[in-house]
């Protein structure tokens, strides 16, 4: 009988876990869905400002700091989310996390945006050399062609060190589908390519 009380027991510990971790992920999601929400209704605010008309000029953007909302498409996966200020614990639940300190997007130096690998960069390890990540901010887009893509261990951060162009790097761990806190991390580097301006206008010939 004792072996039967026994796994009775494991039995319930088990359903107990399990109903504990599915709270969990539910919360978790709750979460991220809400934090999303609140930051496109930020850029929403902030896309209404930029495009109602104004008395004075814009003060401009300190290439140090970073003003506005970030939005992060990466079309060959189907990305297209706000970026969280902040690579924390908190951040990284309410979406892709923009490192303090590093480059602001279309500006000179290494721009840095972390990310889970069971979350919004569950898809970033199919990314490979030539692909595009485009970055939004303050009604402008930033379009970095991917260059390089690397697993490091979590040691190696000369990754993330600045650099002298625009460059963009995305960090996340791997393997993508390991249990438990995975070993390495998945470094995807690209470059800023600057968008052509428009040709200026012909002027018609005079008769």
């Amino acid at each position: 009988m004792r072996p039967k009380h026994g796994l009775r027991w494991l039995g319930s510990g088990l359903l107990v876990l399990g109903a504990a971790m599915l709270v969990a992920a539910i919360t978790q999601y709750g979460f991220m869905f809400e934090r999303q929400a609140q930051l496109r209704s930020e850029w929403s605010h902030a896309a209404a400002m930029a495009a109602a008309p104004r008395r004075s000029a814009a003060p401009p953007v300190s290439p140090a700091g970073l003003s506005g909302p970030i939005r992060i498409v990466i079309p060959k996966i189907g990305l297209d989310d706000l970026v969280a200020r902040g690579t924390g614990y908190a951040a990284l639940l309410a979406g892709p996390g923009w490192m303090p300190g590093t480059a602001a997007p279309g500006m000179p130096g290494n721009v840095v945006i972390a990310g889970h690998r069971d979350t919004f960069f569950r898809h970033v390890h199919e990314l490979q050399p030539g692909d595009w990540v485009l970055l939004r901010r303050a009604g402008r887009e930033f379009r970095y062609q991917v260059t390089a893509r690397r697993i490091l261990k979590p040691s190696d951060t000369a990754v993330l060190n600045r650099t002298r162009d625009a460059e963009l790097t995305l960090v996340t761990c791997y393997p993508t589908y390991w249990v438990g806190p995975a070993p390495d991390r998945l470094i995807v580097q690209a470059r800023l390519v600057p968008q052509p301006s428009a040709p200026a206008p012909r002027l018609q010939a005079q008769r």
